[in-house]
């Protein structure tokens, strides 16, 4: 088992006890050799295992476990190596090296290396080197290499969605969810392209459920030290029925992007967003210069 970050004793193996025994650096000793050690309660839990007070030793959940010891918090670690796991992780499948799960996430898919999950996110997958996941149910493709940045080259997929019944233009929101959108880094621009799809589903006015109108909105969304700006374009692609006046645009917050949509009166319709971006992160400040 390797070390785990913050730690200068790791396991070793399981004794006849079902005891975890410890070792470490015999820093007097050949180089290279270890040393047998107790862990200290802080140790035993880091690791995943059960720590008694009663006798003051460390304990595997089942005999004969170590070869596959359980995940510290109820994940399944492969191919493991200085993973760093934060509280408060659940169901996650964390398959390379040096990935870190900063804390609350739940039910991701992590491959590769050193790649990151943001705290709370969760239902997401990572794979490549030194991808920067931030939203729920993303797809993220670090492509770094080991000097870069964290997310400095990457493509990340997610979903926009909303229900109109008006007229009114609306945002629609990162996964559904009112007030939900993604933040654009600082410093980053980001190339979008977002195939939208609107699909009427009630309502009284001309036209009936089942008609519909698709697009595709395309441009850069970029952060110049912390002042977010658009370029955009908009292509029609095919539609069927009464779709007059429906129409979708890529548009900024403060420090964020979503996609807005207007859809018509006396109309239910249902909007689908899927967005990939192409971003290049820099530690430059790209604030324009007077």
């Amino acid at each position: 088992m390797d070390f785990k970050i913050g730690y200068n004793v790791k396991p070793k193996e399981v004794n006849f006890k079902n005891e975890v025994i410890f070792e470490k650096y015999n820093t007097g000793g050949e180089p290279g050799s270890f040393i047998d050690v107790l862990p200290t309660e802080d140790e035993c839990r880091a690791y995943g295992f059960i720590y008694k007070n009663s006798d003051n030793r460390c304990y595997v959940k089942d005999k004969g476990a170590f070869l596959n010891p359980p995940s510290p918090r109820d994940n399944l670690i492969v191919a493991k190596a200085n993973n760093n796991i934060g509280v408060n992780t659940r169901d996650n499948i964390i398959s390379g090296i040096e990935h870190t799960l900063t804390g609350n996430n739940y039910s991701n898919i992590i491959s590769g290396n050193n790649n990151t999950l943001h705290n709370l996110v969760s239902n997401t997958k990572v794979s490549g080197s030194k991808g920067e996941a931030t939203a729920d149910n993303s797809i993220v493709l670090g492509g770094n290499a080991p000097t870069d940045i964290l997310g400095e080259r990457q493509a990340i997929t997610l979903m926009y969605g909303v229900q109109t019944t008006g007229n009114g233009t609306t945002a629609s929101y990162l996964n559904n969810i009112p007030d939900n959108y993604f933040k654009i880094p600082l410093n980053t621009a980001m190339y979008f392209h977002a195939d939208i799809l609107a699909l009427r589903v009630g309502g009284t006015n001309t036209g009936a459920a089942g008609d519909f109108l698709s697009w595709v909105e395309r441009g850069v969304v970029i952060n110049k030290g912390g002042t977010l700006s658009i370029e955009r374009e908009r292509d029609t692609i095919k539609g069927s029925g009464n779709h007059t006046n429906w129409r979708p645009t890529a548009s900024i917050g403060t420090d964020y992007f979503y996609i807005a949509v207007r859809g018509a009166g006396n109309m239910i319709i249902e909007w689908a967003s899927t967005v990939n971006f192409t971003q290049i992160k820099t530690n430059v400040d790209l604030t324009p210069r007077r």
